[in-house]
């Protein structure tokens, strides 16, 4: 298939690279990804770039480009690539190193999985040091099916919150076919996952994964991924408008720039915020994030649905799938919910002044 076009960006290693350097990173690899070919992908991309720059480090934006450049590609992979190399800066910013396993041909893959399941969470069976034993039920495991460790959140005996690091090959770890019914990010596989007296290591203190910093570093860069599926939907509006005048479909085009521009701008800013003040409490600048660009995600879906009409919904099979999956990805925001907390956030210190 043609490759999504994409803008000039910064590796992760700093050095300067254009869009058909990155796309070598997925060389052999056939867009849309399915749940048979997800995996091998993942595999490769984390083997030729294996770790992206700490947020609020000084390259937040870097980080942000590159995982809007995956996103514009393939969602399912970003999804699979953005948990581990969030996983990986929660090992650093908690200062736990990860054991790496002596002589491993493929590469770790790590996932984050913080979701709560009604009927079990996670909890210790027993402990010794922070080597725990856990059983329960973990819900909406992406890529469970292929990747070797993830950092879950746990409870002990008095409900206290825990993170730990899960190695997922092992006997007490069950992937199941339970809950997943999605059409959307279907290559993704996020199932429940059974535990049963399942060895796990406890990763920084009690309380850790939501109190630091960078829990909401996270959250805005999620919004990067949102930002780069929709940015290259909309390739495909302004190359139609390209090839013939209407006004209509101009019309559509515009809404979709002034939306993305607007999306984009914050997103720099939040970068820049974050870096310049990484130590400081980013829970109303993320969610300020994610909303404007769930809000830029919205109105490009509605504008590339009018203005391209059914035949990329229907006869485009990379289009169709991101048309798919991103309404899927970005209901990762909590939607009224998140626009709730904001408010409440933020209430005494808002100031649209110019």
């Amino acid at each position: 298939m043609e490759r999504v076009p994409s803008l000039s960006l910064c590796t992760p290693d700093g050095s300067e690279r254009g869009a058909s350097d990155f796309s070598a990173l997925l060389q052999g690899c056939a867009l849309p990804l399915e749940a048979q070919s997800l995996a091998g992908a993942a595999r490769q991309l984390i083997a030729a770039c294996p770790s992206l720059p700490q947020p609020g480090a000084g390259r937040t934006l870097t980080r942000w480009q590159f995982l809007a450049w995956l996103a514009g590609q393939d969602l399912s992979l970003v999804k699979i690539y953005e948990a581990h190399a969030d996983a990986l800066a929660i090992h650093a910013e908690l200062a736990m190193p990860r054991a790496v396993a002596p002589g491993r041909a493929d590469p770790e893959i790590w996932g984050v999985w913080a979701a709560r399941s009604p009927r079990s969470e996670l909890r210790y069976t027993s402990e010794r040091g922070r080597q725990v034993r856990l059983s329960g039920v973990k819900p909406w495991c992406s890529g469970a099916a292929f990747v070797t460790h993830a950092l879950v959140t746990c409870v002990d005996r008095d409900d206290r919150d825990w993170l730990a690091a899960l190695p997922i090959d092992q006997p007490g770890v069950t992937v199941t076919a339970r809950g997943w019914e999605a059409v959307g990010m279907a290559a993704t596989q996020s199932v429940e996952i059974d535990v049963l007296d399942a060895r796990a290591t406890l990763i920084g203190p009690s309380g850790a994964y939501l109190r630091r910093p960078g829990f909401w570093h996270g959250g805005a860069g999620i919004a990067a991924c949102w930002y780069g599926a929709a940015a290259a939907l909309a390739v495909r509006l302004r190359d139609a408008a390209r090839r013939r005048d209407d006004a209509h479909l101009n019309a559509h085009l515009g809404a979709a720039d002034a939306a993305l521009s607007a999306a984009r701008a914050l997103l720099r800013e939040a970068a820049h915020t974050l870096d310049a003040t990484p130590q400081a409490n980013a829970m109303a600048l993320a969610l300020r994030v994610r909303a404007a660009v769930e809000s830029a995600v919205d109105t490009t879906l509605h504008a590339c649905a009018r203005g391209l009409g059914a035949g990329p919904l229907c006869r485009d099979r990379w289009f169709a799938r991101m048309a798919a999956d991103l309404p899927v990805f970005v209901r990762q925001s909590h939607a009224e919910h998140d626009l709730a907390a904001l408010a409440k956030h933020a209430a005494a210190d808002l100031d649209w002044s110019l």
